[in-house]
């Protein structure tokens, strides 16, 4: 394995130990950070559970460590087997990617105690911030717009009943600690509440560890529009434009694209803004992104604040030129973030398709197994950030994303085209996949026009259900 000299590693450890970073995490995120911290020159330690023994991120990193079985419970979200792993390892730093423990307030406090840098914000900030409900109250303390709802937890579902009326069905029921679109049930009516509280805070507390839960007004038909952004040591917080995460199945993103279609300049400022005010108030540190609700009339709403990278991080790296995994190591280890405000342009426009291994004409049900071929797409503006390879076995136990599929270009229009042309490429044999799925979307009217909503997947598969039947 080729290595950089010492001469070319960075200088800017807060001691005289050698910088190295253990990545408690898996996957193309786990492959993405390996990635970013060679280029800096810094030694990574990959962690895997056994059922990903022969995983990409293993054969990458510097070192690896087996840390338990294929249940995440033993192995990834396992807090004293990751630390012991940095630990044994001699990592002064762990990169949690997104997932698993990426914003465990707990896990992240016992880093600090062993005197191991956490690559995101403190304990502190992820406890102020993380949890759902304490963010509504600190979003409103800073003057930020927020969707009406509960002040704080939800204790039982009397009380649920209770606000619901008091703000209007429909209500979301969201998991405090949640993410990823997991812990997040609709209810219309009374009787729907009572019969998803209960089912909701098992779900939050089998995925977060946690089965508190809070309620907020659903908004119909909105778009959903999230704000990168970093902060640094040195009170320094700036936002990377907006990201469009509306097409949604499940209330998880399926395809994100930057710049957002329908904002214009005044709303992009106003909310990047906006996010840059709430950053500040809690003294937030690197990476970030905080999530709004837009409504048909250009009202904006916070609804809650990722203290991790997100997995659409890259359709900003397109727009802007930042590396973000870069900025976040960086940040951590104690440098300013490299740019001003000012200096930030949006270049053009850039869409990600997540490539699942998931069977979307039959419910998106899970199709793992062994991928038997692979053929990349390629060429000017395109980017694929995945973890498979020929042979690779896609496990049954974890998330079902087996690649990134990220264009470029210089208008919408031309981006939309890249992307068809980049799908029709794009080949996973052995099982099955949600590409030729995507390369559908890419060519509804509803999707080109831009104007397509959180609503949009359950119109998309009524029109698809329709076809099939004419």
């Amino acid at each position: 394995m080729v290595r950089l000299s010492d001469t070319t590693k960075p200088s800017w450890s807060s001691n005289s130990m050698k910088n190295k970073i253990l990545i408690a995490n898996r996957g193309e995120i786990a492959v993405r950070i390996i990635r970013a911290a060679k280029e800096l020159g810094i030694e990574t330690v990959a962690i895997y559970s056994t059922a990903d023994k022969d995983a990409l991120h293993v054969k990458i990193a510097d070192e690896s460590v087996c840390i338990g079985s294929e249940r995440s419970k033993e192995s990834y979200l396992n807090m004293n087997h990751v630390l012991s792993a940095a630990i044994a390892t001699g990592c002064n730093a762990i990169h949690p990617g997104y997932g698993f423990l990426s914003e465990n307030a707990r896990f992240v406090e016992m880093v600090e105690s062993c005197q191991i840098k956490f690559i995101g914000p403190s304990s502190k900030a992820i406890e102020q911030i993380g949890d759902k409900a304490s963010a509504r109250r600190i979003a409103k303390e800073a003057g930020v717009p927020v969707v009406e709802g509960s002040d704080g937890i939800i204790e039982d579902v009397k009380e649920a009943i209770k606000i619901a009326k008091r703000i209007g069905y429909p209500v979301m029921i969201k998991a405090s600690s949640g993410g990823g679109g997991k812990g997040i049930s609709i209810a219309r009516n009374d009787e729907e509440l009572e019969n998803l509280f209960e089912r909701t805070s098992l779900e939050a507390l089998s995925s977060f560890g946690d089965k508190s839960l809070y309620i907020e007004k659903f908004i119909e038909s909105p778009k959903h529009i999230e704000i990168q952004i970093l902060a640094d040591s040195f009170g320094n917080v700036v936002h990377l434009f907006e990201r469009d995460c509306s097409t949604q199945r499940r209330n998880q993103k399926m395809i994100e694209e930057a710049p957002s279609p329908v904002l214009n300049e005044l709303l992009r400022r106003k909310i990047g803004q906006s996010a840059v005010k709430l950053a500040k108030s809690i003294h937030y540190e690197n990476a970030g992104t905080l999530e709004f609700l837009v409504d048909s009339k250009g009202n904006y709403y916070f609804i809650e604040m990722n203290t991790r990278i997100q997995v659409e991080h890259p359709v900003t790296e397109m727009i802007t030129g930042v590396d973000l995994l870069k900025e976040q190591i960086m940040i951590a280890y104690g440098k300013p973030i490299s740019f001003k405000q000012r200096d930030l342009k949006i270049l053009g426009h850039s869409i990600e398709c997540r490539i699942n291994a998931e069977d979307a004409m039959r419910g998106f049900i899970p199709t793992p197994g062994k991928i038997t071929n692979i053929l990349f797409p390629g060429g000017n503006g395109i980017r694929i950030d995945t973890h498979i390879y020929p042979g690779y076995v896609v496990p049954p136990y974890y998330d079902s994303m087996l690649a990134k599929l990220i264009v470029f270009a210089k208008t919408r229009k031309e981006a939309i085209k890249k992307m068809r042309v980049a799908l029709e490429q794009f080949v996973i044999e052995g099982i099955s996949t949600n590409i030729e799925y995507q390369y559908l979307i890419m060519h509804d009217l509803e999707f080109i026009k831009g104007t397509y909503d959180t609503g949009f997947i359950a119109r998309f598969n009524a029109l698809m259900e329709a076809k099939k039947n004419e």
